[in-house]
């Protein structure tokens, strides 16, 4: 399996403690740490191989039959160019007959009228502000602690522009989901993605 977007390793940790070989790819050099270092505390650092790379030319020549890409990871994409470049990446990645899940989303009304512009606590000592453009659909994302702060920008696409994105990078839709228990996606904000290599 290769985890696009590893992190601090929340699904690449407990995949490998189910007894699965894990590639994990972060563009941050500080995440991988962190993952290594769960991965050590949890006695799986042999199953993990963790690299350096881009979710757009991951640094992986292996062929597997699962490519993950969670935590909204795509978000990062600026553009249907990018977009496309990661879709294809994963897509060279799998076998055949093999699988890509993603996980994004698409802000509802609500969501973004309750939330721009404003600081909110989403744990104690830790603000997130959002800070929305509708025509350029991005999030302004910026969170702050005691003793940090920090922004990043995020793109989103409608759910039938990620239809379209997969169908061209040669992936056919198996589901999509509104939930990660499965529950149906009935238009809301997030949505999980099964695509196979057509």
């Amino acid at each position: 399996m290769v985890e696009l977007g590893v992190g601090t390793g929340r699904i690449a940790i407990p995949t490998a403690l189910a007894g699965v070989q894990v590639i994990g790819v972060d563009s941050s050099a500080g995440m991988l740490a962190v993952c290594a270092e769960r991965a050590r505390e949890a006695g799986v650092e042999e199953r993990l191989d963790l690299r350096l790379g881009d979710l757009r030319r991951p640094p992986v020549d292996e062929r597997v039959p699962l490519v993950t890409c969670p935590f909204r990871s795509y978000l990062h994409l600026r553009d249907d160019a990018e977009r496309l470049e990661a879709l294809g990446a994963a897509h060279e990645l799998l076998q055949p007959g093999g699988r890509l899940v993603f996980d994004v989303f698409t802000p509802s009304r609500k969501d973004i009228e309750a939330t721009h512009g404003r600081w909110i606590e989403r744990e104690p000592g830790i603000d997130e502000r959002a800070d929305w453009d509708l025509e350029a659909q991005t999030l302004t994302l910026s969170v702050r602690g005691r003793a940090r702060e920090s922004t990043m920008t995020l793109w989103w696409v409608e759910p039938e522009r990620w239809h379209s994105l997969l169908a061209e990078a040669g992936f056919e839709v198996l589901a999509c989901y509104g939930w990660f228990d499965r529950r149906p996606f009935e238009g809301g904000e997030d949505s999980v993605w099964i695509a196979g290599r057509a």
